[in-house]
């Protein structure tokens, strides 16, 4: 697996202009806690229908009431963990415009990669086709893509959510340590005083968590039905996660370094949005508005697709 890169910007019709709304930082945690083990749970199951990594390594489970997939190989998990905590770190930050999975071909084809309908003496010519292919390695095939530009923003960012995460943390540890308080005690809010800045009053929007899960479900579920319906991938492929950032946005540049810039070619020009998935065909998915929370998702076919494509029918 690669490392989580920055994407470039996607070849799709232009959104109208939105503000992200405002909200408070307790639902504003709650908020990307709930997304990002939504985007785990939709990262696992890509995995698991593009046939990434093979069937016997994936566990049945349930997510939002839903029959889902999981990797059970610690590494994975563990590299998709550390991937999805870096995305909600920029998202708490308000500089990512899009989430992108992407699956690139393999590294070096193999006559084994495509099918083999003519017996086993034409390997050997398949593999002098294969090697033939003018495709670079690494090639994008598909993007699954989540538009989160206007993913709901509070105050403090990504530094106010740490801070307020971390005093749940030390207040439940708390109240593990010490007795229940007596039932006449008012409950006492995660943080006291002026909440680091929350955002108070009637205007403050209210998220229906039903809502929202059922919002998601209905996502896994058109996700699954596109993924059984694209072509099948060679063997070999790979993945990684991105992010594509905002104009405004900076950079996440520190060590040790999560993030690498895309190649130049994938990166937005002034006339065009560029990258190899210019032109690709593009299959939406869903969108979803639940309350302050609205993002899009969809996914991208690349034109080294289109090539595998003619040289597997070549192949039969």
């Amino acid at each position: 697996m690669s490392q989580p890169t920055r994407a470039s910007k996607p070849s799709v019709s232009p959104q109208p202009e939105t503000t992200a709304v405002l909200i408070p930082l307790s639902e504003a945690h709650a908020l990307i806690t709930t997304f990002a083990t939504f985007l785990t749970v939709g990262i696992h199951n890509i995995l698991f229908y593009r046939n990434l990594y093979p069937a016997t390594t994936f566990l049945s489970a349930r997510a939002y009431n839903l029959p889902v997939h999981q990797n059970r190989h610690p590494k994975v998990c563990s590299w998709i963990q550390d991937a999805v905590e870096a995305v909600a770190a920029q998202l708490a930050n308000g500089n990512v415009e899009k989430v992108a999975v992407v699956v690139h071909a393999p590294l070096r084809f193999r006559s084994r990669d495509f099918n083999n309908k003519t017996g086993d003496g034409d390997n050997k010519g398949k593999a002098d086709k294969a090697r033939a292919i003018d495709l670079p390695p690494g090639s994008v095939l598909e993007k699954w893509m989540f538009d989160v530009s206007r993913f709901p923003s509070w105050p403090g960012g990504a530094e106010a959510m740490r801070e307020y995460g971390n005093a749940i943390r030390k207040r439940e540890e708390d109240d593990d340590d010490e007795a229940a308080p007596a039932a006449e005690e008012e409950e006492e809010e995660p943080l006291s005083g002026d909440d680091r800045g929350i955002v108070a009053g009637d205007d403050a929007p209210k998220i229906n968590w039903t809502d929202v899960e059922e919002q998601f479900r209905a996502v896994l579920r058109r996700l699954s039905h596109a993924a059984e319906g694209l072509e099948a991938l060679p063997i070999g492929c790979t993945f990684t996660v991105a992010v594509e950032l905002k104009e405004e946005g900076q950079a996440p540049i520190g060590h040790p370094q999560p993030w690498i810039p895309s190649q130049p070619n994938l990166q937005k020009t002034k006339n065009s949005t560029g990258g190899e998935v210019a032109g690709a065909k593009t299959t939406p998915i869903r969108s979803v508005e639940a309350g302050p929370l609205f993002f899009e998702c969809w996914v991208e076919e690349g034109k080294a697709k289109n090539a595998l494509k003619k040289t597997s029918s070549t192949f039969e």
